[in-house]
């Protein structure tokens, strides 16, 4: 049971509409791409499309371009960070985030593989300074590096090799792989051969947990430039605190920690207690936030948005009754496949498909809740928009209102 408090609460329409209001959902924002994959600590890529319709929901302007050019000029890359998950990121936080989460759920897949038996007998500081030499001569697929390592330890798991160097070393997905368009294979090598700033060796005393296993055109940043802006050290978990304050707040703790996979995150908040604003949610759980962050009106409107799966507004708080209403967790999800879904009023409305014929797109939307004409006629609106955003212009498209 959480701990009761005192504080001023907050109902789940007050959350949501701050919620909404950091992640860039209540209204679009003017900010260029860069800015925006900053301020949310980047964005879900399990997929090579979701941070796309991610910004196309989020910005004005937003053109896929944009985000590409990012990719091509090294600004922003594609890497596994928090919840051991594949997230694009500025520069900038593919290495400082990565270093801070490391000692997260990367060190738990690390150590779960380890413990299957699939890595027994492999020295994992020899498999780390090898997988780094390969990858550093050229970058290699996932297939590849398991080939030049399997000869060295034959009777290891293939599959655990390469998941072992993915994790003991911040691999980045080079491009074309992630390009609007384009695309390519997983071919990974290390962000200081991508950024051009070395890599230092991995400190654990420097990390904010002792949780390692035993065992747009305009908004672009010119690669030149990406070494200057590559820090060495981990992100500083108080500044992450509060950065995820800023982009996700009002939020507990255990929201924090289900955002970055860390645990043990209390400690942080208590040091910066004075200099936060201290909220409760229904059930007493006590909500940390900016005193300057906007907290909007519970009734404030809240247009209909079109989000990606693995969106990270949906998978960054322990309690998600703030976007998804009790009576539809686990409505997202099929197995272990997120579908895409919509806000309406500015909770989970529903899910959306999107099927790309060669002579057709057909954007079909399956409502969870009753939808009023008008919200009918707003989610057409916003659907439409995402098309033309989204699609070639040169194919026609339809939306399609499923019951």
């Amino acid at each position: 049971m959480a701990p009761k408090t005192n504080h001023p609460v907050l109902g789940a329409r007050a959350l949501n509409r701050a919620t909404l209001d950091r992640q860039l959902l209540l209204r679009r924002s003017p900010r260029g791409v860069f800015e925006a994959v900053e301020h949310l600590l980047g964005l879900q890529a399990q997929n090579t499309k979701p941070p796309y319709y991610a910004l196309a929901a989020r910005l004005e302007g937003f053109r896929p371009e944009q985000l590409s050019a990012l990719m091509e000029s090294r600004a922003v890359a594609r890497i596994v960070t928090m919840r051991s998950t594949v997230h694009t990121h500025t520069a900038g936080d593919a290495v400082a985030l990565r270093r801070l989460v490391q000692p997260g759920a990367i060190d738990r897949e690390l150590a779960l593989f380890v413990s299957r038996g699939g890595l027994d007998g492999v020295d994992l500081d020899r498999l780390a300074a090898t997988a780094r030499a390969l990858v550093e001569e050229r970058p290699r697929t996932p297939k590849q590096l398991r080939e030049e390592l399997l000869p060295l330890w034959p009777d290891a798991d293939p599959q655990s090799l390469s998941v072992a160097a993915r994790c003991l070393l911040p691999l980045v997905q080079v491009t074309p792989r992630g390009l609007w368009g384009r695309g390519g294979q997983v071919a990974l090598t290390t962000t200081g051969q991508w950024f051009g700033a070395p890599d230092p060796d991995p400190d654990p005393d420097a990390s904010a947990t002792d949780q390692r296993p035993d065992a747009s055109a305009t908004d672009q940043r010119p690669a030149a430039s990406t070494a200057d802006q590559t820090p060495e050290d981990p992100a500083d978990l108080d500044q992450t605190v509060l950065r995820y304050l800023g982009a996700f707040g009002p939020a507990s703790v255990k929201d924090m920690q289900t955002w970055c996979g860390l645990t043990k995150l209390g400690p942080a908040f208590e040091r910066l207690r004075s200099r936060l604003l201290v909220f409760q949610d229904e059930r007493g759980t006590e909500l940390f936030d900016l005193p300057d962050a906007p907290r909007p009106d519970e009734d404030t409107p809240a247009p209909p948005r079109f989000l990606p799966e693995f969106d990270n507004l949906l998978l960054s708080h322990a309690d998600r009754t703030r976007v998804v209403p009790a009576d539809l967790r686990g409505r997202t999800w099929t197995g272990n496949q997120a579908h895409r879904v919509f806000l309406l009023d500015g909770f989970l409305g529903g899910i959306w498909h999107l099927d790309e014929a060669k002579d057709r797109t057909t954007l079909t939307i399956e409502p969870f809740v009753p939808v009023s004409r008008a919200q009918r006629a707003s989610l057409a609106a916003e659907a439409e928009r995402t098309l033309r955003l989204m699609t070639p212009s040169d194919i026609p498209y339809e939306i399609v209102h499923g019951q």
